[in-house]
């Protein structure tokens, strides 16, 4: 008899199989030691589209709004090159999981897609449609190490249980589908003149962009005022030297004269150590990484990265066993995961310079059950990884480096307050000094972090010294600086709770535990892409900004509940909560489609307004070169180079996001097109290796023999 696994990817089930020794792969599967091992690629299904209920929304039409199915249908998802045609790929892997489920010989079925809202739904609606009678159990894992897969695979929970957890995907899922459809749809009516494009609007990424906006609104309003520090160079009986501030009780100086006066009142006069304090510190190293913290670290330290790029490579990096389940909330483990890590630590601290210091201890601030939501956070596993891309290995030693920092020693220092009392009048302040000595660099050694000493001399309560140099430097107030990714995605993380830098807090830990968030660990960077993508972000440098259009968009758009952190908030607390069975599915969706139809009325009323024009040239496209298949002239398009015979039925295309080439950090380019169609091959310089590596090649875009499609070969020549 057998078992059928359902993985999410075919990573996943290659993972599976290689825990169970499984060699045999076939069409779509593997097989062997009672076990089948299918695969989706993510979502094999998608919702209908409103025209699939209806053939009347094909075309948009304000009467038609809003539209609210009374059942949502699942359909084979669409190609993304033609919306209107289905997948193949998608179509056949469907066919292939349906034969193995109804083979005779199985007797259950096992989802071991990701632990999370989308694999729940992805798995549960793949096996919805195939209308199976087998019992369904579900293998919740949060790391694919061998182990772990054996392990889990004994202690597998019936589906069943996790049904808030599809409800929750499936509200979710639903919500969007319903504000996405309608909203935009009527707002693209209503405040876009010309077709070809449309103003897109989403439950997620309306407050996102309006904290952008309110950011650039807060500068552009900031009145820089002035104001002013008075610094005093002291010396000590021995010769030694060391500055402080003038500090009142009121801290705030304006007044330049007043300070200048007090300057030169205090020259060369004598002065009393009136209080010093000496402290020795602590300094806890971060905690672990989540999701948002990792995408925060990777974006503001290297140029380039988006947290898009991030959650792609931390990813990658899941499916090859290296680190732990990304999409997490949390900073801290589950207490069952003591052994675990500390198998994990063993492994990893192997050959280190600093080996010696690293003691693995059961803290409170690691390990804490209470304080993880759903997913714990992002560590290595005990399986090294081999064959990393440059990208892979920044990400997996980020991640490696921060857990190695928990079990080092703390970094410990100590500070020396001073206050300096110059007797002349008529001086009511003090002088403020402050020192600063490591004393224990402990986790700092794992990123080789440097501390800046601030020397005080060895000085004593009473004791007295001269003033010999004083300066009044002027400084204005600075406004806050424009939003990058990472503070984008904190803000996003805590609903606004949370500070733009620095580490984290208890309230800001509750706050991300709440479940009270805009979007998830898994969707932010994917809103913050498509804020782009659709035109109403723009990145300069590091910095996020409103576009021309974005502007226009938060400052017309009537429906400001969407652009309402605590709106959005609370939406995205009732998508927890009925995870938590605190809420029900049908009483959250009534709440969306009342608040859609009442939307869709509300921009229906409201004075008809232009945010966007959509400008209609005619390009005279330039003739690349002739089609290798018919003849006829390539042309460059939207989104490919292409035959211009297409509406004949043409399929010669060189896709422009194409999938081999992005493998090597390249899209396609006019030169390239050009010298194919002309000589059949193409030089490329600066392509891109799996381990990051550059090097040249010359390309050729050979015909299938038994298709009109082309692949791609590359020439070392």
């Amino acid at each position: 008899m057998s078992k059928v696994i359902l993985a999410e990817k075919p990573s996943v089930a290659k993972n599976i199989a290689d825990a169970l020794n499984i060699k045999t792969k076939k069409d779509g599967y593997f097989e062997g030691n009672g076990y089948i091992i299918t695969w989706a690629f993510g979502h094999l299904l998608q919702l209908y589209d409103a025209k699939d209920y209806d053939k009347k929304m094909a075309k948009w039409n304000m009467a038609n709004f809003p539209f609210i199915p009374s059942n949502f249908k699942y359909k084979v998802k669409s190609n993304p090159r033609n919306r209107e045609k289905e997948d193949l790929g998608a179509k056949k892997q469907l066919k292939i999981i349906h034969q193995q489920v109804n083979r005779p010989d199985v007797t259950m079925i096992i989802s071991a897609c990701d632990y999370d809202r989308e694999g729940q739904i992805i798995s549960d609606t793949i096996l919805a449609s195939l209308k199976s009678s087998l019992p369904v159990y579900r293998l919740l894992l949060n790391e694919w190490t061998p182990d772990e897969v054996r392990n889990g695979l004994t202690n597998v929970k019936l589906n069943t249980e996790l049904k808030p957890l599809q409800d929750a995907g499936i509200s979710r899922q639903w919500a969007d589908w319903v504000i996405g459809i309608n909203l935009t749809s009527v707002t693209t009516l209503k405040y876009q003149k010309g077709t070809g494009s449309v103003l897109n609007v989403g439950r997620v990424l309306l407050p996102t962009l309006k904290i952008i906006y309110d950011r650039e609104t807060e500068i552009e309003q900031f009145v820089a005022e002035p104001y002013y520090k008075l610094t005093a160079k002291f010396t000590t009986i021995e010769g030694e030297e060391y500055e402080g501030v003038y500090v009142e009780e009121k801290d705030s100086f304006k007044n330049k004269e007043l300070l200048q006066e007090l300057a030169r009142a205090i020259q060369n006069q004598p002065a009393t150590i009136i209080d010093k304090s000496v402290e020795r510190k602590r300094e806890y190293p971060p905690y672990l990484f989540n999701l948002t913290n990792l995408q925060g670290y990777m974006t503001s330290k290297y140029r380039g990265w988006t947290s898009a790029k991030v959650l792609k490579v931390a990813q990658s990096l899941y499916e090859k066993k290296a680190i732990t389940y990304p999409r997490t909330a949390s900073v801290v483990l589950e207490e069952t995961l003591v052994g675990r890590a500390a198998k994990v630590l063993d492994v990893i601290k192997k050959g280190l310079l600093y080996e010696n210091e690293i003691k693995f201890i059961k803290s409170k601030r690691v390990f804490n059950s209470a304080k993880v939501e759903s997913h714990s956070a992002i560590i290595p596993t005990y399986v090294i990884p081999k064959a990393l891309t440059k990208d892979e290995e920044l990400v997996y030693t980020a991640i490696k480096n921060r857990f190695i920092m928990q079990f080092m020693p703390l970094a410990q220092y100590e500070e020396t307050k001073l206050i300096t009392k110059v007797q002349t009048q008529p001086m009511k302040g003090v002088f403020h000094s402050k020192g600063k000595v490591q004393l224990v660099d402990g986790w700092k050694l794992v990123e080789k972090i440097q501390s800046k000493d601030t020397l005080l001399p060895f000085v004593n309560v009473g004791e007295e010294v001269r003033t010999v140099d004083q300066t009044v430097q002027s400084h204005v107030t600075k406004p806050p600086k424009l939003h990058t990714e990472k503070t984008l995605l904190r803000i996003m993380e805590t609903c606004g709770k949370g500070k733009d830098e620095g580490e984290e807090s208890e309230e800001i830990l509750s706050a991300i535990l709440s479940g009270f968030s805009i979007g998830t660990p898994a969707t932010r960077a994917e809103t913050i892409k498509k804020l782009t993508d659709v035109g109403y972000i723009k990145s300069e440098n590091k910095n996020l900004i409103c576009t021309n259009l974005g502007k226009r968009f938060v400052e017309t758009f009537p429906i400001k509940e969407l652009f309402d952190l605590e709106f959005t908030g609370r939406l995205e607390k009732t998508l927890s909560d009925i995870e938590k069975k605190k809420v029900t599915k049908e009483s959250f969706l009534q709440v969306i489609f009342e608040f859609t139809t009442n939307a869709v009325a509300t921009i229906i009323r409201e004075r008809d307004v232009t945010i966007h024009e959509v400008s209609k040239r005619k390009n005279a496209n330039e003739v690349l070169g002739k089609c290798p298949l018919c003849g006829q002239a390539v042309i460059e398009g939207q989104k490919g180079f292409g035959c211009s015979g297409w509406k004949k039925g043409c399929k010669f295309v060189i896709w422009k996001n194409d999938k081999f080439l992005a493998t090597m950090k390249k899209k396609p380019t006019k030169t390239m097109v050009k010298s194919l169609l002309s000589n059949g091959v193409a030089p490329v310089k600066g392509l891109t290796s799996k381990k990051g590596t550059k090097f040249n090649a010359k390309l050729r875009y050979e015909k299938n023999p038994n298709n009109d499609y082309f692949s791609w070969k590359l020439d070392f020549n």
